[in-house]
């Protein structure tokens, strides 16, 4: 079974759909998290994963954030405007939808969680002692997270030490115990690299491929303007900062 592994659209439709587009057909869909914030836009987004079959999807923390579940003081004051800003774009419909998601799924040895096994929604996986602890608090042996925008592996050698692997376009990779993988973004990357990023998970052969597709970064920060959003989220776009 294909899988297309994604993580923090927020709100970044041009960006969601060139990922599904350039995923082509799959079997399923799991998405690890911050489906809104920063983006121009959040209905839209929600409606576009509500529809798609087979996705398993997990609460990020500005998800969180606009159904009211974290302080806003957790944010930034660019984050917090934008949270209260989509708040009122959406729907009741809408905030039920993120509402379902878990903290996280478990799907025979993989955690999927948007930060950490040891916090959910909140805890940046950043370091390979921080790597070393997820993987402690969690009873499988791989972890998919996102909620760093950053694509990278945490690997597990065998003298017990994490070692931190950079994650390249095309690249697959056979699952390995133990493991944390962090897709990156698909809406903001900040790993210098302003593609979106996903990944694709082979269930059958167990191996995860690095994906990164073009979008229309322009286009998206045209609407970001046009609405009056932060211009800082906007600029970044470019440099995937």
């Amino acid at each position: 079974m294909k899988i297309l592994v994604f993580s923090d659209v927020h709100a970044n439709l041009t960006a969601l759909e060139a990922v599904l587009a350039d995923a082509g057909a799959v079997d399923a869909y799991w998405f690890l998290g911050d489906l809104v914030g920063y983006g121009p836009d959040p209905a839209a987004c929600i409606a576009r994963v509500h529809a798609l079959p087979r996705v398993t999807r997990v609460l990020g923390n500005h998800d969180a954030a606009v159904l009211g579940q974290m302080p806003l003081e957790w944010f930034n004051s660019e984050a917090q405007r934008l949270i209260l800003w989509t708040r009122e774009q959406l729907s009741e419909a809408d905030m039920a939808f993120l509402a379902e998601a878990p903290e996280q799924a478990v799907f025979n040895n993989i955690t999927l969680v948007h930060g950490s096994p040891r916090a959910p929604v909140t805890e940046y996986i950043l370091t390979a002692e921080a790597a070393a602890e997820a993987l402690k608090k969690a009873k499988t042996d791989f972890c998919f997270v996102g909620h760093t925008h950053q694509p990278v592996r945490w690997q597990e050698e065998a003298d017990g030490s994490i070692h931190r692997y950079a994650a390249r376009a095309g690249e697959t990779v056979a699952l390995t115990p133990r493991a944390v993988f962090n897709v990156g973004s698909v809406g903001q990357p900040r790993d210098g690299d302003p593609r979106a990023a996903y990944a694709l998970y082979d269930t059958n052969t167990h191996e995860w491929t690095w994906r990164r597709t073009p979008y229309d970064v322009k286009a998206v920060q045209q609407r970001m303007d046009a609405l009056g959003l932060s211009p800082i989220n906007a600029r970044r776009l470019s440099a995937g900062r």
